[in-house]
Protein backbone atom coordinates (compact mmCIF):
# COMPACT_ATOMS: atom_id res chain seq x y z
CA UNK A 1 0.00 0.00 0.00
CA UNK A 2 2.85 2.51 0.76
CA UNK A 3 4.51 2.03 -2.31
CA UNK A 4 1.25 2.14 -4.39
CA UNK A 5 0.42 5.70 -2.47
CA UNK A 6 4.33 6.81 -2.87
CA UNK A 7 4.36 6.39 -6.49
CA UNK A 8 1.07 8.60 -6.59
CA UNK A 9 2.85 11.22 -5.40
CA UNK A 10 5.34 11.27 -8.01
CA UNK A 11 3.20 10.91 -10.95
CA UNK A 12 1.27 14.47 -9.22
CA UNK A 13 3.07 17.75 -10.14
CA UNK A 14 3.53 19.62 -6.53
CA UNK A 15 3.12 22.93 -7.98
CA UNK A 16 -0.07 22.65 -10.17
CA UNK A 17 -1.60 21.37 -6.84
CA UNK A 18 -0.24 23.95 -4.63
CA UNK A 19 -1.47 26.93 -7.38
CA UNK A 20 -5.23 24.87 -7.49
CA UNK A 21 -5.03 24.46 -3.61
CA UNK A 22 -4.28 28.47 -3.02
CA UNK A 23 -7.38 29.44 -6.03
CA UNK A 24 -9.71 26.88 -4.27
CA UNK A 25 -9.29 28.62 -0.73
CA UNK A 26 -9.57 32.01 -2.42
CA UNK A 27 -12.68 30.90 -4.42
CA UNK A 28 -14.47 30.57 -1.56
CA UNK A 29 -14.24 34.29 -0.37
CA UNK A 30 -16.29 35.25 -2.98
CA UNK A 31 -18.85 32.47 -2.18
CA UNK A 32 -19.08 33.26 1.15
CA UNK A 33 -19.74 37.46 0.40
CA UNK A 34 -22.68 36.40 -1.89
CA UNK A 35 -24.21 34.29 0.97
CA UNK A 36 -23.22 36.88 3.65
CA UNK A 37 -21.79 40.51 2.76
CA UNK A 38 -24.56 42.68 3.30
CA UNK A 39 -25.00 44.24 0.04
CA UNK A 40 -24.44 41.16 -1.57
CA UNK A 41 -27.91 41.47 -3.69
CA UNK A 42 -28.24 44.92 -3.12
CA UNK A 43 -25.18 46.37 -4.75
CA UNK A 44 -21.97 44.95 -7.20
CA UNK A 45 -18.67 45.04 -5.26
CA UNK A 46 -17.18 46.81 -8.60
CA UNK A 47 -18.97 49.39 -8.57
CA UNK A 48 -17.33 52.20 -8.33
CA UNK A 49 -19.86 54.92 -7.48
CA UNK A 50 -20.40 52.70 -4.15
CA UNK A 51 -17.54 50.29 -3.43
CA UNK A 52 -14.52 50.50 -1.12
CA UNK A 53 -11.27 49.70 -1.88
CA UNK A 54 -11.70 46.89 0.35
CA UNK A 55 -14.74 45.22 -0.80
CA UNK A 56 -13.56 45.56 -4.58
CA UNK A 57 -10.57 43.38 -3.69
CA UNK A 58 -12.46 40.95 -1.97
CA UNK A 59 -14.24 40.65 -5.08
CA UNK A 60 -11.26 41.07 -7.44
CA UNK A 61 -8.55 38.66 -6.21
CA UNK A 62 -11.04 35.85 -6.60
CA UNK A 63 -10.93 36.76 -10.53
CA UNK A 64 -7.78 34.44 -10.37
CA UNK A 65 -10.00 31.44 -9.42
CA UNK A 66 -11.95 30.11 -12.12
CA UNK A 67 -9.35 30.65 -14.88
CA UNK A 68 -6.41 29.29 -13.17
CA UNK A 69 -9.18 26.45 -12.17
CA UNK A 70 -9.87 26.03 -16.12
CA UNK A 71 -6.81 26.29 -17.12
CA UNK A 72 -5.13 23.56 -14.85
CA UNK A 73 -8.17 21.42 -15.96
CA UNK A 74 -6.71 21.33 -18.76
CA UNK A 75 -2.95 20.61 -18.45
CA UNK A 76 -4.07 18.04 -16.01
CA UNK A 77 -5.95 15.97 -18.84
CA UNK A 78 -3.21 16.77 -20.85
CA UNK A 79 -0.87 14.83 -17.71
CA UNK A 80 -3.60 12.30 -17.64
CA UNK A 81 -3.37 11.58 -21.21
CA UNK A 82 0.39 10.18 -20.60
CA UNK A 83 -0.52 7.24 -19.59
CA UNK A 84 -3.76 6.63 -21.52
CA UNK A 85 -4.26 6.61 -25.47
CA UNK A 86 -6.17 9.03 -27.39
CA UNK A 87 -9.40 6.93 -27.24
CA UNK A 88 -9.49 6.04 -23.85
CA UNK A 89 -8.42 9.91 -23.14
CA UNK A 90 -11.16 11.19 -25.06
CA UNK A 91 -14.09 8.63 -23.30
CA UNK A 92 -12.75 9.65 -20.08
CA UNK A 93 -12.97 13.27 -20.60
CA UNK A 94 -16.49 13.18 -22.34
CA UNK A 95 -17.98 11.29 -19.83
CA UNK A 96 -16.46 13.27 -17.26
CA UNK A 97 -17.93 16.43 -18.84
CA UNK A 98 -21.29 14.93 -18.88
CA UNK A 99 -20.79 14.15 -15.21
CA UNK A 100 -19.57 17.65 -14.52
CA UNK A 101 -23.09 19.18 -16.81
CA UNK A 102 -25.22 16.74 -14.22
CA UNK A 103 -23.29 17.49 -11.19
CA UNK A 104 -24.04 21.42 -11.73
CA UNK A 105 -27.37 20.70 -12.68
CA UNK A 106 -28.57 18.55 -9.63
CA UNK A 107 -26.14 18.88 -6.68
CA UNK A 108 -24.97 22.47 -7.19
CA UNK A 109 -27.77 23.48 -7.71
CA UNK A 110 -29.27 22.40 -4.74
CA UNK A 111 -26.36 23.39 -2.88
CA UNK A 112 -26.87 27.07 -4.18
CA UNK A 113 -30.41 27.39 -3.54
CA UNK A 114 -31.57 24.37 -1.13
CA UNK A 115 -34.55 24.36 -3.18
CA UNK A 116 -35.54 20.58 -3.50
CA UNK A 117 -38.48 21.46 -6.61
CA UNK A 118 -35.50 22.92 -8.81
CA UNK A 119 -37.65 26.16 -10.12
CA UNK A 120 -34.13 27.44 -10.74
CA UNK A 121 -30.99 26.10 -12.65
CA UNK A 122 -27.88 27.69 -11.88
CA UNK A 123 -25.15 27.14 -14.73
CA UNK A 124 -21.51 28.17 -13.34
CA UNK A 125 -18.42 27.22 -13.49
CA UNK A 126 -18.14 23.63 -12.96
CA UNK A 127 -21.33 23.55 -16.09
CA UNK A 128 -18.95 25.52 -18.19
CA UNK A 129 -15.88 22.94 -17.11
CA UNK A 130 -18.09 20.04 -17.84
CA UNK A 131 -18.99 21.33 -21.91
CA UNK A 132 -15.24 22.32 -21.95
CA UNK A 133 -14.31 18.69 -21.11
CA UNK A 134 -16.72 17.72 -23.19
CA UNK A 135 -15.42 19.40 -26.52
CA UNK A 136 -11.48 18.80 -25.52
CA UNK A 137 -12.32 15.04 -25.61
CA UNK A 138 -13.69 15.49 -29.21
CA UNK A 139 -10.66 17.10 -29.99
CA UNK A 140 -7.74 14.73 -28.69
CA UNK A 141 -8.33 12.89 -32.21
CA UNK A 142 -6.84 15.66 -33.87
CA UNK A 143 -3.43 16.98 -32.25
CA UNK A 144 -1.82 19.06 -29.53
CA UNK A 145 -1.45 21.99 -32.22
CA UNK A 146 -4.15 21.65 -33.43
CA UNK A 147 -6.32 22.27 -29.92
CA UNK A 148 -3.68 24.79 -28.51
CA UNK A 149 -4.33 27.30 -32.26
CA UNK A 150 -8.15 26.82 -31.88
CA UNK A 151 -7.39 27.50 -28.09
CA UNK A 152 -5.80 30.98 -29.10
CA UNK A 153 -8.23 31.54 -31.68
CA UNK A 154 -11.12 31.25 -29.02
CA UNK A 155 -8.83 33.03 -26.25
CA UNK A 156 -7.92 36.17 -28.48
CA UNK A 157 -10.34 36.11 -30.74
CA UNK A 158 -14.32 35.81 -28.94
CA UNK A 159 -14.22 39.63 -27.81
CA UNK A 160 -14.97 40.50 -31.87
CA UNK A 161 -18.23 39.70 -30.61
CA UNK A 162 -18.96 42.97 -28.64
CA UNK A 163 -19.06 44.52 -31.79
CA UNK A 164 -21.56 42.49 -33.76
CA UNK A 165 -25.18 43.19 -33.90
CA UNK A 166 -27.02 39.87 -31.52
CA UNK A 167 -30.44 38.90 -32.03
CA UNK A 168 -32.22 39.70 -28.53
CA UNK A 169 -34.71 36.60 -28.73
CA UNK A 170 -35.27 33.51 -30.14
CA UNK A 171 -33.61 30.10 -30.51
CA UNK A 172 -30.34 32.09 -31.66
CA UNK A 173 -30.35 34.32 -28.62
CA UNK A 174 -30.16 31.78 -26.57
CA UNK A 175 -27.59 29.23 -28.30
CA UNK A 176 -25.30 32.43 -28.50
CA UNK A 177 -26.00 33.68 -24.36
CA UNK A 178 -25.16 29.96 -23.84
CA UNK A 179 -22.30 29.45 -25.99
CA UNK A 180 -20.48 33.17 -26.03
CA UNK A 181 -22.24 35.90 -24.03
CA UNK A 182 -23.82 34.61 -20.70
CA UNK A 183 -24.29 37.51 -18.33
CA UNK A 184 -26.87 35.95 -16.09
CA UNK A 185 -28.82 35.44 -18.50
CA UNK A 186 -32.20 34.09 -17.62
CA UNK A 187 -33.83 31.45 -19.76
CA UNK A 188 -37.60 30.00 -18.88
CA UNK A 189 -37.39 26.24 -19.58
CA UNK A 190 -40.92 25.31 -18.23
CA UNK A 191 -43.65 27.26 -16.12
CA UNK A 192 -41.75 28.94 -13.17
CA UNK A 193 -38.94 27.47 -14.33
CA UNK A 194 -35.47 29.41 -15.25
CA UNK A 195 -31.90 29.17 -16.06
CA UNK A 196 -29.81 31.55 -14.72
CA UNK A 197 -26.68 31.29 -16.91
CA UNK A 198 -23.30 32.81 -15.91
CA UNK A 199 -20.43 30.74 -17.45
CA UNK A 200 -20.69 31.06 -21.37
CA UNK A 201 -18.96 28.04 -22.83
CA UNK A 202 -16.65 28.72 -25.86
CA UNK A 203 -14.53 31.35 -23.88
CA UNK A 204 -13.58 29.03 -21.14
CA UNK A 205 -13.28 26.24 -23.65
CA UNK A 206 -10.52 28.47 -25.01
CA UNK A 207 -9.10 28.75 -21.52
CA UNK A 208 -9.35 24.94 -21.07
CA UNK A 209 -7.85 24.24 -24.79
CA UNK A 210 -4.59 26.62 -23.69
CA UNK A 211 -4.06 24.59 -20.80
CA UNK A 212 -3.92 20.97 -22.62
CA UNK A 213 -1.23 22.73 -24.51
CA UNK A 214 0.94 23.86 -21.41
CA UNK A 215 1.04 19.92 -20.37
CA UNK A 216 3.63 19.98 -22.75
CA UNK A 217 6.19 21.02 -20.10
CA UNK A 218 5.09 18.77 -17.90
CA UNK A 219 6.05 15.74 -19.98
CA UNK A 220 8.57 13.27 -17.95
CA UNK A 221 12.12 13.77 -17.77
CA UNK A 222 11.36 17.75 -18.58
CA UNK A 223 14.24 19.67 -17.47
CA UNK A 224 12.73 21.51 -14.03
CA UNK A 225 14.67 24.71 -14.48
CA UNK A 226 14.09 24.96 -18.07
CA UNK A 227 10.45 24.82 -17.16
CA UNK A 228 10.36 27.54 -14.57
CA UNK A 229 12.38 29.55 -16.99
CA UNK A 230 9.91 28.97 -19.74
CA UNK A 231 6.65 29.88 -17.02
CA UNK A 232 7.80 32.87 -15.62
CA UNK A 233 8.64 34.30 -18.81
CA UNK A 234 5.39 33.37 -20.09
CA UNK A 235 3.52 34.69 -17.29
CA UNK A 236 5.44 38.40 -17.41
CA UNK A 237 4.97 38.51 -20.99
CA UNK A 238 1.13 37.69 -20.87
CA UNK A 239 0.73 40.08 -18.16
CA UNK A 240 2.60 42.96 -19.86
CA UNK A 241 0.31 41.98 -22.76
CA UNK A 242 -2.56 42.85 -20.50
CA UNK A 243 -0.93 46.09 -19.63
CA UNK A 244 -0.40 47.43 -22.71
CA UNK A 245 -3.56 46.04 -24.02
CA UNK A 246 -5.65 47.84 -21.20
CA UNK A 247 -3.49 50.87 -21.18
CA UNK A 248 -4.86 50.70 -25.03
CA UNK A 249 -8.38 51.07 -23.97
CA UNK A 250 -10.16 49.55 -27.10
CA UNK A 251 -10.14 45.77 -27.95
CA UNK A 252 -10.26 43.18 -25.65
CA UNK A 253 -13.10 44.38 -22.89
CA UNK A 254 -16.33 45.72 -23.67
CA UNK A 255 -15.87 47.89 -19.91
CA UNK A 256 -13.37 50.23 -20.57
CA UNK A 257 -12.10 51.93 -17.90
CA UNK A 258 -11.52 55.75 -17.52
CA UNK A 259 -10.08 58.16 -15.06
CA UNK A 260 -12.32 58.32 -11.65
CA UNK A 261 -12.62 60.12 -8.52
CA UNK A 262 -8.71 60.13 -7.50
CA UNK A 263 -5.92 58.27 -8.59
CA UNK A 264 -6.60 54.38 -6.46
CA UNK A 265 -10.09 54.52 -8.21
CA UNK A 266 -9.04 55.00 -11.54
CA UNK A 267 -6.40 51.82 -10.82
CA UNK A 268 -9.63 50.25 -9.59
CA UNK A 269 -11.29 51.29 -12.86
CA UNK A 270 -8.45 49.97 -14.89
CA UNK A 271 -8.86 46.61 -13.14
CA UNK A 272 -11.97 46.23 -13.34
CA UNK A 273 -12.85 43.70 -16.27
CA UNK A 274 -15.71 41.53 -17.43
CA UNK A 275 -15.92 38.26 -16.10
CA UNK A 276 -18.66 37.23 -17.60
CA UNK A 277 -18.24 35.94 -20.21
CA UNK A 278 -14.47 36.36 -19.90
CA UNK A 279 -13.18 38.78 -21.83
CA UNK A 280 -9.05 39.35 -23.10
CA UNK A 281 -8.43 41.03 -20.32
CA UNK A 282 -10.18 39.46 -17.88
CA UNK A 283 -8.10 36.24 -19.28
CA UNK A 284 -4.85 37.81 -19.72
CA UNK A 285 -4.99 39.59 -16.46
CA UNK A 286 -5.46 36.37 -14.16
CA UNK A 287 -3.45 33.67 -16.21
CA UNK A 288 -0.14 35.89 -16.67
CA UNK A 289 0.00 36.02 -12.77
CA UNK A 290 -0.86 32.50 -12.26
CA UNK A 291 1.94 31.59 -14.13
CA UNK A 292 4.64 33.36 -12.27
CA UNK A 293 3.33 32.29 -9.63
CA UNK A 294 3.35 28.47 -10.91
CA UNK A 295 6.91 29.04 -11.91
CA UNK A 296 7.94 30.70 -8.03
CA UNK A 297 6.69 27.44 -6.81
CA UNK A 298 7.97 24.85 -8.74
CA UNK A 299 10.35 23.82 -6.12
CA UNK A 300 8.92 24.95 -2.71
CA UNK A 301 8.62 22.48 0.28
CA UNK A 302 6.75 23.60 3.52
CA UNK A 303 4.85 22.71 5.85
CA UNK A 304 1.94 25.52 4.33
CA UNK A 305 1.93 24.66 0.70
CA UNK A 306 2.03 20.91 1.72
CA UNK A 307 -1.40 22.24 3.05
CA UNK A 308 -2.41 24.36 0.17
CA UNK A 309 -1.19 21.07 -2.07
CA UNK A 310 -3.60 19.06 -0.17
CA UNK A 311 -6.84 21.11 -1.03
CA UNK A 312 -5.56 21.38 -4.29
CA UNK A 313 -5.66 17.38 -5.05
CA UNK A 314 -9.41 16.95 -3.92
CA UNK A 315 -10.83 20.35 -5.69
CA UNK A 316 -13.82 18.80 -6.89
CA UNK A 317 -14.57 17.13 -3.04
CA UNK A 318 -14.28 20.56 -1.42
CA UNK A 319 -15.88 22.62 -3.88
CA UNK A 320 -19.07 20.68 -3.28
CA UNK A 321 -18.88 20.61 0.34
CA UNK A 322 -18.10 23.82 0.94
CA UNK A 323 -21.31 25.02 -0.59
CA UNK A 324 -23.31 23.14 1.26
CA UNK A 325 -21.27 23.75 4.48
CA UNK A 326 -22.03 28.06 3.80
CA UNK A 327 -25.35 27.41 3.14
CA UNK A 328 -26.09 25.52 6.10
CA UNK A 329 -23.83 28.51 7.89
CA UNK A 330 -26.22 30.93 6.19
CA UNK A 331 -29.91 28.98 7.18
CA UNK A 332 -28.41 28.74 11.13
CA UNK A 333 -26.98 32.86 11.06
CA UNK A 334 -30.81 33.40 9.41
CA UNK A 335 -32.45 32.35 12.33
CA UNK A 336 -30.36 33.29 14.50
CA UNK A 337 -30.55 36.74 13.80
CA UNK A 338 -34.42 36.71 14.11
CA UNK A 339 -35.78 35.90 10.76
CA UNK A 340 -38.64 33.38 10.32
CA UNK A 341 -40.05 30.76 8.30
CA UNK A 342 -42.16 33.33 6.18
CA UNK A 343 -38.46 35.34 5.68
CA UNK A 344 -37.31 31.84 4.11
CA UNK A 345 -38.32 32.35 0.28
CA UNK A 346 -37.27 36.14 -1.13
CA UNK A 347 -38.25 36.36 -4.79
CA UNK A 348 -35.82 39.38 -4.92
CA UNK A 349 -32.63 36.15 -4.55
CA UNK A 350 -32.01 32.79 -6.00
CA UNK A 351 -31.22 31.51 -2.18
CA UNK A 352 -33.34 29.92 0.22
CA UNK A 353 -32.71 31.26 3.62
CA UNK A 354 -31.03 34.00 2.19
CA UNK A 355 -33.09 37.73 2.34
CA UNK A 356 -32.25 40.25 -0.16
CA UNK A 357 -31.29 42.48 2.94
CA UNK A 358 -29.20 40.04 5.07
CA UNK A 359 -25.87 40.05 5.66
CA UNK A 360 -22.98 41.93 7.71
CA UNK A 361 -19.64 43.60 7.12
CA UNK A 362 -16.42 42.49 5.25
CA UNK A 363 -14.71 41.43 8.98
CA UNK A 364 -17.79 38.67 9.76
CA UNK A 365 -17.73 37.72 5.80
CA UNK A 366 -13.66 37.18 6.81
CA UNK A 367 -14.39 35.23 10.08
CA UNK A 368 -17.03 33.23 8.34
CA UNK A 369 -14.26 32.00 5.05
CA UNK A 370 -11.64 31.37 7.52
CA UNK A 371 -14.49 29.14 9.75
CA UNK A 372 -15.49 27.54 6.60
CA UNK A 373 -11.82 26.74 4.97
CA UNK A 374 -11.08 25.20 8.49
CA UNK A 375 -13.69 23.06 8.85
CA UNK A 376 -13.34 21.19 5.40
CA UNK A 377 -9.37 20.53 6.06
CA UNK A 378 -10.21 17.13 8.20
CA UNK A 379 -12.54 16.32 5.48
CA UNK A 380 -10.58 17.21 2.60
CA UNK A 381 -7.28 15.47 4.80
CA UNK A 382 -9.65 12.30 4.76
CA UNK A 383 -10.34 12.00 1.56
CA UNK A 384 -7.14 12.82 0.18
CA UNK A 385 -5.67 9.73 2.08
CA UNK A 386 -8.76 7.35 1.04
CA UNK A 387 -7.91 8.09 -2.42
CA UNK A 388 -4.31 7.45 -2.27
CA UNK A 389 -4.83 4.36 -0.90
CA UNK A 390 -7.98 3.49 -3.19
CA UNK A 391 -8.28 2.74 -6.74
CA UNK A 392 -11.94 2.48 -7.35
CA UNK A 393 -12.58 3.72 -10.59
CA UNK A 394 -15.08 6.32 -9.66
CA UNK A 395 -12.65 8.31 -7.31
CA UNK A 396 -11.40 9.92 -11.58
CA UNK A 397 -14.55 11.88 -11.24
CA UNK A 398 -14.39 13.25 -7.87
Amino acid sequence: MNAVITQQLKNRIQSIDILRGFVMLIMAIDHVRDFFHITAFTDSPTNLATTTPQLFFTRWITHFCAPTFVFLSGTSAFLAGQKKSKKELSAFLIKRGIWLVLVENIILTLAFTFNPFYNLLIWQVIWAIGWSMIILGLLIHTSVKIIVVLGFIIVFGHDIIDYMLIPQHGTEHVLISILFTALGTQLKYGNQRFIFDLYAILPWTGVMLLGYGFGNLYKQNYDVMKRKKIILRTGISVTLYFTGMRLVNQYGDPAHWSTQKNSLYTFLSFLNVSKYPPSLCYTTMTIGPALILLSLIETIQNKFVNTLSMYGRVPFFYYILHFFLIHFICVILFFITGHTSKNIVDFNTPFLFRPQYFGFDLPVVYAIWLFVVLVLYKPCKWFDQYRKSHRQWWLSYI
